[in-house]
């Protein structure tokens, strides 16, 4: 079951709202709150689309740049051990920790 949806570079994961009846959801990876929804699921990926649309064009409007999701940097906190352990292997294979750290996501991934 595919529940998520991409376009121009912005991704959504569909939800279904018992209470209202509608499927939902949001610009995930950004941290401007840019919401769609519709009442088919004919309509949702319309919806999604429309609301990237209206995103980039009220940043546009403003003269911001839209936020893009997911940079491809962050931090991650954890233990000393395991900082050390992480950085020894990544020397002992001759790449910076930076890759160890890649590689090891995509083989979980």
């Amino acid at each position: 079951m595919k529940n998520t949806l991409e376009y121009k570079g912005y991704w959504t994961i569909v939800e279904f709202s018992v209470e209202d009846h509608v499927l939902h959801g949001r610009i995930e990876g950004i941290r401007d709150v840019v919401n769609y929804e519709s009442d088919t699921i004919e309509g949702v990926e319309k919806a999604f689309h429309e609301a990237v649309d209206d995103y980039l064009q009220y940043c546009e409007d403003l003269g911001v740049s839209p936020e893009k999701p997911y940079s491809g940097s962050f931090n991650v906190r954890v233990p000393k051990d395991v900082h050390r352990a992480a950085a020894l292997k990544a020397r002992l294979q001759g790449i910076s920790l930076n890759q160890w750290v890649a590689n090891a996501m995509r083989k979980a991934l």
